[in-house]
């Protein structure tokens, strides 16, 4: 099938090629180690074919806030070493990724061999999308590869400007995580419902107001869904809400319904008079009976299993955000059954499930389930805005 975008199967002979290729380390340190290796692991099948179909392949990526300085702290000669042991292969580090070093070091390599280029963000014109340092990070490569979807919501140098002055490609990683998006929502098979959760109204408008007219069920949880409740007149008691943005909610609601989108929110919910672990208030309601000194928490089992009935009905699920509280007990019980009953649906066929963003994936990761989910992004502001409905700079960059 023709993809929209341009692949590493479209390259043809790479045999001794510079390969830029712009990858995602941005990873978590502790006490000078990667506490976690995920996107050095996600890494591994765009470099590792590249090497083995003989490119020199030279790894863009930022490390970090430097701001445009060269900051030690922020090198990415740090990661050489973990990413070698992940992949199993030597890591060169090269000390620039512009200029004379980058030049020299890249001379010395033979086709086949893998170097870290340092930080990108060492130079101020990253940021700043500049056409002279797009013009001399190109100047180092004979071809281009963006692996790295997390940061293809950015128009910086190394994640679009040198996309449209080498030949572009887009790696297994991005390959992947697009294929996922075009099935989620491009061109889905429907029904399908989207899971919206989070605490607040004001930072998913976006998302809703484009989701309303892309899928058949929406389901509002976690402290937006208290936002809505309270546009319908329903009293949340010292919930968690944006009670400014009752017309806001409201407009979203007649969005939905000219879309013909059914939007869910919760009939009865878990409250608790504080917010802590299993505290002794904590009860389950109508969202009619919510007492003025109590807050919404969670999402009731009832509704939760005719969530279940929803998402049995559909054929397509997107998912962003808890339903509840769900980083402390008992107020994690309707994320994980949901998550849950979706993982079954997956499994058995019956379901394409999408998830993303850094809440979504420890939820998943939580509930057991992240594995049996057709994908999981790890990508929080791009899935975000790819969700919004926007057209993603370092994406567009690969079909022009």
């Amino acid at each position: 099938m023709t993809k929209p975008f341009r692949t590493m199967d479209d390259m043809g002979d790479i045999h001794g090629q510079a390969v830029l290729v712009r990858e995602d380390l941005n990873v978590p340190m502790q006490d000078g180690a990667v506490s976690d290796d995920t996107r050095l692991r996600s890494a591994m099948p765009t470099v590792l074919e590249l090497a083995d179909r003989g490119a020199k392949v030279l790894i863009l990526a930022h490390f970090g806030r430097p701001k445009g300085q060269k900051n030690p702290e922020f090198s990415l000669s740090k990661i050489t070493r973990p990413l070698s042991k992940v992949l199993g292969r030597e890591v060169q580090f090269i000390p620039d990724c512009v200029g004379q070093a980058a030049i020299d070091g890249i001379a010395v390599m033979r086709p086949g061999d893998i170097a870290i280029l340092e930080n990108t963000r060492f130079h101020a014109g990253e940021e700043q999308n500049d056409p002279a340092l797009a013009d001399a990070m190109a100047a180092i490569g004979d071809l281009y590869v963006n692996d790295a979807f997390s940061a293809a919501h950015r128009a910086h140098v190394s994640t679009e400007a040198v996309a449209h002055r080498l030949p572009a490609f887009a790696g297994r990683a991005m390959e992947r995580e697009l294929d996922a998006l075009q099935a989620a929502l491009g061109s889905p098979v429907k029904p399908v419902a989207a899971v919206v959760g989070g605490a607040k109204v004001s930072t998913k408008l976006d998302v809703l107001n484009n989701l309303v007219s892309q899928v058949d069920h929406l389901i509002i949880g976690g402290g937006m869904a208290n936002t809505f409740l309270h546009a319908r007149g329903v009293d949340v008691g010292k919930s968690l809400c944006e009670k400014d943005l009752a017309e806001t909610a409201e407009a979203i609601f007649d969005k939905a319904e000219a879309a013909g989108c059914i939007i869910h929110l919760p009939y009865d919910v878990v409250v608790a008079k504080e917010f802590a672990a299993n505290p002794p208030s904590v009860r389950t309601c109508n969202v009619h009976e919510v007492a003025a000194d109590e807050m919404i928490l969670d999402v009731g089992p009832a509704a939760v299993e005719a969530l279940g009935d929803v998402l049995k009905n559909c054929r397509t699920l997107v998912w962003n955000g808890p339903l509840g509280a769900f980083e402390m007990a008992p107020f994690d019980t309707a994320t994980v059954a949901l998550a849950r009953t979706a993982a079954a649906l997956t499994r058995e066929g019956q379901l394409t499930s999408v998830a993303g963003g850094g809440d979504t994936v420890a939820a998943l990761n939580h509930a057991g389930v992240a594995a049996d989910f057709s994908f999981v992004s790890t990508a929080g502001g791009a899935f975000l805005e790819w969700m919004e409905g926007k057209e993603l700079p370092g994406v567009k960059a690969l079909t022009a």
